[in-house]
């Protein structure tokens, strides 16, 4: 395991997610793009916890499928996997010519999922365990 790898992963989804909530108090708000950041801040979570358990992550956006590789370690994962499943839409083809009509609802319910897995057991428990390395 590497532990600046996983730190490093974790303060990338915490860039991710202040950009999400910065642009999500903006007077013009992109509702995709807050999104899209929130998939992207998600995406880095389940890589840092990946990482800590030794597995080099896919190269992938699908965030079902890293939840998925997940669960192979903590079956607590489960309890997130419709969650990831929300977000998951929102990882890639958010980016190309509209293909979703993205409303303030899409973007609360985005914030919400990623405070609910920054805040889940098992990634509060590896921040924890990373940050007491670094300190």
């Amino acid at each position: 395991m590497n532990n600046e790898e996983v730190q490093e992963w974790f303060e990338i989804a915490d860039s991710d997610f202040d950009s999400a909530k910065i642009l999500n108090e903006a007077v013009r708000k992109h509702h995709e793009i807050i999104c899209y950041h929130c998939a992207q801040a998600v995406e880095k979570y389940l890589k840092g916890y990946l990482v800590f358990n030794d597995i080099v992550p896919e190269k992938t956006h699908n965030l079902v499928c890293l939840n998925t590789k997940c669960i192979e370690f903590d079956n607590d994962f489960q309890n997130i996997h419709r969650t990831c499943g929300i977000l998951d839409k929102y990882a890639t083809d958010i980016r190309y010519p509209k293909k979703y009509d993205v409303t303030e609802d899409d973007t609360t319910l985005a914030i919400a999922a990623v405070e609910k897995i920054r805040n889940f057991k098992p990634i509060l428990d590896l921040r924890e365990i990373v940050a007491d390395i670094h300190e």
